[in-house]
């Protein structure tokens, strides 16, 4: 069925209409979408992208720079209608409706005059939940996300590995089955990544949720994921799919094993040879 997925991408826009959605927690199908440039013309983002995740998969998603992942995201969390094309939750569908989907963007957007605790209680907060409810569930959890003691900080006050764990927590307990993550790594130095890569994939074991993850890092796609979507440059559709059926959890000793070696090689393959295709 995956390949059928990944091979879709030149059917008519709207199409997606006529056939029922998958048993897949989150598909998204046929996704097109423009923006306007300065004179109004259309300026294609994405031209036919299929994406199925199922219940509690990790999907990462890798691109070249510009190629719409953002968009994408967008589109799913309901902040975008998309041109053409539908997406669903739980066979449900949700094009261009806000509110059902966890969203963490690349900066972590800790709210300055708020503690750790209250940054952490937000989510709930802004879901019609009592605050006290909020801070006491966030409490009893702050060691399991590895913020004991860091309770009444303010956001000044943590490095950014911190930083990145409230937001990471905050997402989380928005209480959501599906969370978007978008290159929430992207601005630490490797030795805080990989760290956070262990501790992830931690919380993921506790806290079973469908995650999807940009980033633009092949390795940390394999390391992280269950499946790797590779896009094309923009317009974007899918470049190819690789499955990821290493055993977890996965380590930094995981990233010298010949299997892992093998899998990150056919995401650089996708990835370069898109690249490639711009010169």
């Amino acid at each position: 069925m995956l390949s059928k997925v990944a091979a879709m991408g030149s059917r008519v826009p709207g199409s997606a209409r006529l056939r029922p959605p998958t048993a897949s927690k989150v598909e998204l199908r046929d996704i097109h979408h423009s923006f306007r440039d300065d004179s109004g013309r259309p300026l294609p983002v994405l031209a036919g992208v299929d994406l199925v995740a199922e219940e509690n998969q990790f999907v990462a998603i890798v691109g070249p720079t510009g190629s719409g992942k953002s968009t994408l995201f967008h589109i799913l969390a309901g902040l975008l209608t998309p041109t053409a094309g539908r997406v669903f939750l739980d066979r449900r569908d949700i094009t261009g409706s806000p509110g059902h989907v966890a969203y963490m963007m690349q900066k972590d957007l800790l709210l300055a005059w708020r503690p750790v605790i209250d940054n952490v209680a937000l989510g709930p907060e802004l879901a019609g939940k009592s605050r006290a409810g909020a801070r006491e569930r966030a409490r009893a959890l702050m060691p399991l996300f590895g913020l004991s003691g860091f309770e009444d900080f303010y956001p000044s006050g943590l490095s950014g590995g911190m930083r990145q764990r409230v937001a990471l927590m905050r997402t989380f307990l928005c209480d959501k089955s599906l969370l978007l993550l978008d290159e929430p790594f992207s601005a630490l130095d490797a030795l805080t990544r990989a760290g956070l890569h262990e501790w992830l994939q931690e919380v993921c074991e506790d806290f079973p949720r469908t995650v999807l993850f940009i980033t633009h890092d092949p390795e940390e796609a394999v390391l992280l994921s269950d499946r790797t979507y590779v896009l094309t440059r923009r317009p974007a559709t899918v470049k190819g799919i690789v499955d990821v059926d290493l055993p977890r959890p996965r380590t930094h000793e995981t990233v010298g094993e010949a299997k892992f070696a093998e899998l990150k090689r056919r995401v650089l393959d996708l990835v370069w040879e898109e690249r490639a295709e711009l010169e």
